[in-house]
């Protein structure tokens, strides 16, 4: 009987308040920048992970080679494929080489 009372205490309580569920949106009571990302309650959870959203910043220099390092390899980055020797990206540029700044 107690266990009744109190859960038809809590519905009452809670139409009283009177929650204004269509000034939420499509997001409910959080807004976009506070979405969660993952299952939270789950051990292997990814909330909190952020994704790359700037673009990297490729500029030529004025230095050329004419032929590539040993151990080189491909990457792309923003779209474009370049050469990573060693931590010195490399940009083919005719029959050479440009050394190219990534940031």
């Amino acid at each position: 009987m107690a266990g009744r009372l109190a859960i038809v205490a809590a519905f009452a309580a809670g139409l009283a308040l009177d929650f204004d569920f269509a000034a939420w949106g499509r997001t409910g009571p959080l807004s976009a920048a506070e979405a969660r990302v993952g299952r939270p309650m789950t051990p292997v959870s990814a909330a909190g992970v952020a994704r790359r959203t700037t673009r990297r910043v490729v500029r030529r220099t004025t230095i050329y080679i004419a032929a590539l390092p040993v151990g080189c390899t491909t990457v792309v980055i923003n779209g474009a494929s370049y050469h990573s020797c060693g931590g010195v990206y490399y940009e083919p540029y005719g029959a050479q080489y440009v050394v190219v700044d990534v940031q």
